[in-house]
């Protein structure tokens, strides 16, 4: 049976390149990075080196460059640092109805510790407006974070008016980049960010480490504290191996970025093209233009995502659902109401993202696939003839 991996907003799995270098660099390197004698000073070398191409991935200075362990990590020391670090300031903070859960969660963290937070609506296509975040700024506001692309619906946002509109009353903004950092071009000083996050597993490096990027002068207090690494913003032994696989995979991603933007782009168009010629009722979610181009997110009616899923992985095709179920509870995605889809659209949605392990005979496995699957389900369903998208 054929193989297709189609979550690769999920994750990505380890580029052969990334795999060699951490293998040879764990095979001959097990210094602490910490340490003054040779094998801490060998490990330290790697670790700038690595620091240095994930600067170069999003146009940073390597010094602005904090490694983490996830970028969950990084989106709760950038939120969390600074409402601590500027807490005197003010209370107030603004980001998105669409957030990942790491940047609501940790909102709602401190939203039971004395901090307020303002939840920007967002337009059909998952957008937010900048004026409505102009609208929102208080005297008070001290952080504004906004993803720079939805990892469900893949809508791209105008991150550099918003930042723009930030930076004129003095507040800071966070953007995290996981989904669109080595998929797109992406730099930091062009989106006029403070505050920048990414992840390696999502660039075909090694799970269990991330990155923030914080500009020069930007001051964040702590979550994790100990012996002071990373500039005494993120202590704890460095995972040398995952940081030193992380900087690989981030120089293989800025060289090879324009071919496998333009080929995945290519890729998702004929997935697209081949699902509305041969399925019926149909909504193809998120912004048909400003969006990331591996991503492709539809919604079937009278079709259960959940079932979908099962029945595409019975073929071999991964791909994940735009509502998170589990056996005690049933609960639609945020983004998917946050853009105003009706309850029977976000229970049948499904998310495709492509990657480096996909080819055109992929997306003809799928669209042969697809279709007879929709239909079998949507034959059990009484509604299927009455209502339309």
């Amino acid at each position: 049976m054929r193989k297709v991996y189609l979550d690769h907003a999920g994750t990505t799995p380890l580029h052969p390149e990334v795999y060699s270098l951490m293998c040879e660099f764990m095979k001959n390197n097990f210094g602490n990075p910490s340490s003054i004698h040779s094998y801490g000073r060998e490990a330290k070398k790697w670790v700038d080196e690595a620091r240095q191409q994930v600067a170069d991935l999003i146009g940073a200075d390597r010094e602005e460059i904090i490694f983490t362990g996830s970028g969950t990590e990084a989106d709760n020391l950038a939120i969390i640092g600074t409402a601590a670090a500027r807490r005197k300031k003010g209370n107030h903070i603004i980001t998105s109805s669409i957030e990942h859960p790491a940047v609501l969660n940790t909102c709602k963290y401190l939203e039971k510790n004395g901090f307020e937070v303002t939840y920007l609506p967002v337009d059909g296509y998952g957008l937010v407006d900048p004026e409505e975040l102009r609208r929102a700024i208080r005297h008070e506001t001290i952080l504004v974070t906004i993803m720079h692309a939805n990892n469900e619906i893949g809508t791209i946002e105008p991150i550099e008016e918003l930042s723009s509109i930030a930076r004129e009353y003095g507040i800071l903004f966070h953007t995290d980049a996981v989904q669109t950092a080595g998929k797109i071009p992406v730099n930091v000083k062009d989106l006029g960010v403070d505050l920048l996050t990414i992840s390696s597993h999502k660039i075909y490096g090694p799970k269990g480490v991330g990155a923030l990027y914080k500009r020069k002068g930007v001051r964040l207090e702590p979550v994790i504290h100990g012996g002071g690494q990373e500039k005494k913003m993120r202590s704890g032994t460095e995972n040398t191996a995952g940081i030193v696989g992380f900087g690989k995979a981030a120089e293989i991603a800025a060289r090879d970025l324009e071919s496998e933007y333009n080929r995945t782009l290519e890729l998702r168009d004929r997935l697209v093209q081949g699902i509305n010629d041969r399925i019926p009722d149909v909504k193809y979610n998120g912004h048909p233009e400003r969006r990331l181009p591996h991503n492709a997110h539809f919604s079937f009616s009278y079709v259960e995502g959940e079932s979908m899923l099962l029945s595409l992985d019975m073929k071999g095709i991964a791909a994940s659902s735009g509502s998170a179920c589990s056996s005690s509870n049933l609960k639609g995605s945020h983004v998917l109401e946050a853009i105003g889809l009706p309850y029977e659209l976000i229970h049948g949605s499904l998310r495709m993202t492509l990657g480096r392990m996909n080819d055109a005979a992929d997306i003809d496995y799928v669209l042969e696939v697809l279709p007879e699957i929709v239909a079998r389900l949507r034959s059990f369903s009484p509604l299927a003839n009455k209502l339309t998208v």
